[in-house]
């Protein structure tokens, strides 16, 4: 049986979709309740291991993916898998690098990428997509070709 997020918990984004993703910053304890089945790793350098299936993908504080194709078929991961696990994605803070990501994840799910921003502030962290070359990004984000 596939236990989801809570919907009210704690950096629980809901998609369009119906689609479950939890944002976290890895700087602040582990959340009480069920853990990640998957988890995309937003960090400058290689993060410590985890007990669940991780991705990492070399990212900078304040900065941007330092491979864009990679990001985009992470986040086309991430996506798929949330149809039927937990997944988060995570940073040192939460916020900036996780709302930016969570902003892209919510264009591929269907938010104009125009608005994507507020989606992710209204629903997920206020503060989200902290840098004007993240926010540019996700302003321009196109969801790759199938």
């Amino acid at each position: 049986m596939h236990v989801s997020w809570d919907p009210a918990a704690p950096g629980v984004l809901l998609l369009p979709s119906g689609r479950l993703v939890r944002g976290r910053g890895l700087r602040h304890p582990l959340p009480a309740g069920p853990r990640p089945q998957f988890a995309l790793h937003l960090l400058g350098r290689r993060p410590g291991p985890v007990d669940w299936d991780s991705q990492w993908l070399r990212w900078p504080d304040f900065w941007l993916p330092s491979d864009r194709t990679g990001f985009a078929s992470a986040l086309s991961t991430l996506l798929a898998r949330a149809g039927n696990e937990r997944v988060e994605v995570a940073c040192g803070g939460g916020v900036g690098r996780t709302g930016t990501a969570l902003a892209c994840l919510a264009v591929l799910d269907g938010v104009p990428a125009r608005e994507a921003v507020t989606f992710v502030r209204e629903r997920y962290d206020g503060r989200a997509v902290e840098t004007p070359w993240q926010r540019r990004l996700v302003a321009n984000w196109e969801p790759p070709a199938p």
